[in-house]
């Protein structure tokens, strides 16, 4: 009797166990992926394009869930507030984690503290492009053309403080400060749809938003902003091989958990993000909405690019004079 006593505890105890390990098991529901910008946006794409693939290999569904307002700040800073449990996650962009503690005067999170890098999903590189009336080949071109006429020409932004209005600043700043004015839009839409009209010269833009318009012949691109020649226009030089050396300027997006997210969740994300990437139908989705993406990207890679990228813009966020209350 003792022993089927004794029997019965043990194997109770190895269902409690067995029953605990099975509630503990990373996920366990669905996860839910939080994009700072509404839907339908270049982000939200990367965001529903990951989230589907993740969902599959995972084995929960992943969520997508738009929180738009204050430049990212909202959504990014629902997820630094969250359980450090893998539940709620954020799909970070320059704005949110390099732009925004340079440009806001108060920031609701830390975009280091706060967070928990997971891993970088992709590049989108910025282009230079003018009207297709402007009688320029190259961005060196458009350089001499605006000193020439200092005060005729403006470029377009789609807003002060964006990463399109800083792109613009570089510029400036590489070029020994051209007389540029500096036109903030509502969004790239409505900004896009000036240069395309000729109502303003120039701009700097992401691929996914300029290649509809280059490949209409409607926008003439000078140049790209990445190091490297974008994938989706493999023929267009970059800045920096045109003579702007040290030119730089994207946008980029990540995923991030709140800080003290265990490390086995944050692996095992970052390992689902490797295969989807490198997945030829993820890869190229992306890719045709001009993105470049970067798998294999480790989560101390993208601890030390979040570092560097907020070193880079804050000086240049500076000089433009732009600050948000």
């Amino acid at each position: 009797m003792r022993l089927g006593i004794l029997a019965s505890v043990a194997l109770g105890c190895l269902l409690t166990v067995g029953h605990a390990f099975a509630q503990d098991k990373y996920p366990s529901k669905p996860i839910r992926l939080i994009v700072s910008f509404a839907v339908g946006g270049p982000t939200d794409i990367v965001a529903r394009v990951m989230g589907a693939k993740m969902s599959e290999l995972l084995g929960q569904q992943v969520v997508v869930d738009n929180r738009p307002g204050a430049g990212g700040n909202l959504g990014a800073d629902v997820v630094a507030k969250s359980a450090p449990d893998g539940y709620t996650l954020l799909m970070a962009t320059v704005s949110t984690h390099a732009i925004n503690p340079g440009l806001y005067k108060k920031m609701p999170y830390d975009p280091v503290k706060d967070f928990e890098p997971v891993g970088q999903v992709g590049i989108t590189p910025a282009i230079l492009a003018v009207h297709k009336s402007l009688p320029v080949k190259d961005a060196k071109e458009l350089a001499a053309l605006i000193k020439a006429n200092p005060g005729k020409y403006s470029y377009g932004s789609s807003g002060m403080g964006s990463i399109l209005h800083l792109c613009g600043e570089s510029f400036k700043m590489m070029t020994g400060g051209l007389d540029l004015e500096h036109v903030p839009y509502r969004g790239s839409g409505p900004m896009m749809n000036d240069l395309s009209a000729g109502q303003i010269p120039m701009a700097f833009d992401g691929t996914p938003t300029m290649l509809p318009q280059i490949q209409a012949g409607t926008i003439r691109a000078l140049a790209t902003g990445t190091a490297t020649r974008a994938r989706a226009l493999p023929d267009l030089p970059t800045m920096q091989e045109q003579g702007f050396k040290g030119f730089e300027c994207y946008t980029w997006n990540a995923i991030f958990a709140p800080a003290k997210t265990p490390k086995p969740i944050v692996d095992q994300l970052n390992a689902a993000m490797t295969t989807a990437l490198n997945d030829k139908a993820v890869f190229g989705r992306l890719q045709d909405v001009g993105i470049d993406p970067t798998p294999g990207a480790t989560p101390a890679q993208l601890a030390d690019f979040v570092k560097a990228e907020l070193a880079k813009w804050a000086p240049i966020i500076k000089a433009s004079g732009a600050e948000i209350d």
